[in-house]
């Protein structure tokens, strides 16, 4: 991870930076790129965040032209060139990757090693024929696809999201298993772009969020998208000239459908089962993320682990916020005393924000109304829809809502979670409030631009503030008043 790699360097250390790359399991004509990367830059730049939201924007532009009547604009969309357009995004992050090399030959004392590394003794790594030790190790190996256990799956040429980013031609139809981000936000991309979408998720989809934002963007999506849940997965063939062939249960009623391609989608698994852990006296936990406290330390002296191969938030925020904090906490002591810390500061998760770049987006900071209800929380909560706002108004707006969730005794903001256009934007207003240990008059002593689209927060809180008022609670004349 480069957030910690160049910094150490720059105080002084001898640095070796380690990566493996990836492959692209595509065929010349199918594929964008080489079919191996070196990949610096790791998953976000080369096969992740980057790339899609580079493919994502132009599928969001292209449903506001589709949707452009209802504001009396006669417009039709004359062609889409997916080739051109995945050829160029995969060439700029290439080219952005491919410029981080020349850092790691212009020093000696800091290297980049390509290859699968492997412990094979104590703080001892090999990669290739080069045999590497050091006295502190931080570990930031990421995650890679799961392949679920569906029967015939690992029998067929389906695509991951590290092929789909790269596929240079539009399938006509697509399976895509799965229902979390990654799979709410290409099948968005592909269906935006012309794809027959199916969606087949064996619950719902979203299902770890808050359940009013999910049942919101589930509706609308259903809307645009072909979606199947409840699925249960039967078996999985291909035929080189029909395409995928998937067989399933929906409803209690076995099916078959049949598509030009099939997406998996179905989470990711740590990569760490090569490392070879063991051999240096790292342990891993269930799922065989690396077991760390709550400082980032793993099971061995001198070894940290962060980022999605420590599996805490698997957001690529969540690694750069954890290397700043192994950067500071452990780096600079090295630097000034010679030695790691003997104790220091547990990291502080507290305002960690989740964002969905799909249609409508969805984003979230705190806690759930599931998970405020779990903890006995007393709470109110102010929902008001993107409909009930003056930018809400100029837009047209027949979904998506802001939610604010109020402990009632302290008015402390204990979630925020937001449906509907620059969600992602939108919820930065009450991260800083929420890690401060923020509270409601905090939002509302705001002065707000007006029409902004951020009144629909400033709505949410009146309604959170209405509801405390209703509940009986002892809400101040100023606050009552905003």
């Amino acid at each position: 991870h480069m957030g910690v790699s160049t910094p150490a360097h720059n105080l002084g250390f001898n640095v070796a930076m380690i990566e493996h790359g990836f492959d692209v399991r595509l065929p010349d004509d199918l594929r964008a790129g080489e079919a191996h990367k070196h990949g610096l830059g790791g998953t976000c730049l080369n096969r992740g965040c980057i790339p899609s939201k580079m493919l994502i924007h132009p599928a969001d532009v292209v449903t506001e032209i589709k949707e452009a009547s209802r504001f009396n604009i006669d417009v039709k969309i004359n062609a889409i060139d997916i080739e051109q357009l995945v050829t160029r995004v995969t060439a700029s992050v290439d080219k952005d990757s491919g410029s981080i090399n020349p850092g790691y030959t212009k020093s000696p004392t800091k290297q980049w090693f390509s290859g699968t590394a492997k412990f094979i003794g104590d703080k001892t790594l090999q990669v290739g024929d080069n045999v590497i030790s050091a006295n502190y190790i931080f570990l930031a190996g990421g995650a890679v696809p799961q392949v679920p256990p569906i029967p015939g799956i690992r029998d067929v040429p389906f695509l991951t999201s590290t092929e789909a980013l790269r596929l240079r031609k539009q399938p006509k139809s697509m399976i895509v298993i799965g229902a979390g981000y990654i799979a709410v936000e290409l099948g968005h991309y592909f269906g935006a772009m012309g794809t027959e979408v199916h969606m087949m998720a064996r619950s719902k989809l979203l299902r770890t969020m808050d359940q009013e934002s999910r049942d919101e963007f589930d509706r609308v999506f259903s809307e645009r998208y072909k979606v199947h849940t409840g699925v249960t997965f039967r078996n999985v063939t291909f035929d080189p000239k029909a395409g995928f062939s998937l067989e399933y249960t929906e409803g209690g009623e076995e099916k078959t459908l049949v598509t030009e391609q099939l997406l998996l989608c179905a989470g990711v698994v740590p990569a760490t089962m090569e490392l070879n852990l063991a051999a240096t006296g790292v342990e891993l936990r269930e799922g065989g993320f690396v077991k760390v406290d709550e400082c980032l330390r793993t099971t061995r002296e001198g070894i940290w682990a962060f980022g999605d191969c420590a599996g805490n938030y698997l957001f690529r925020h969540c690694a750069n916020f954890e290397g700043e904090y192994l950067l500071e906490n452990i780096i600079h002591t090295l630097k000034d005393t010679g030695a790691p810390p003997a104790s220091y500061e547990a990291i502080d998760y507290t305002g960690m924000p989740y964002a969905v770049f799909s249609n409508p987006q969805v984003a979230g900071v705190g806690f759930t109304e599931e998970e405020c209800q779990a903890k006995g929380l007393a709470y109110v909560k102010g929902v008001n829809p993107y409909r009930k706002s003056a930018m809400g108004d100029a837009r047209l707006s027949d979904h998506g809502f802001a939610k604010l969730l109020i402990e009632r005794d302290t008015r402390r903001i204990l979630g925020c979670h937001i449906v509907g256009y620059e969600a992602s934007t939108m919820v930065h207003q009450v991260v800083p409030l929420l890690r401060l240990g923020g509270r409601l008059e905090d939002l509302l002593y705001c002065i707000y631009i007006h029409p902004a689209l951020n009144e629909i927060l400033r709505n949410a809180a009146r309604k959170a503030r209405d509801a405390l008022v209703e509940a009986g609670d002892d809400v101040p004349l100023k606050l009552r008043l905003k």
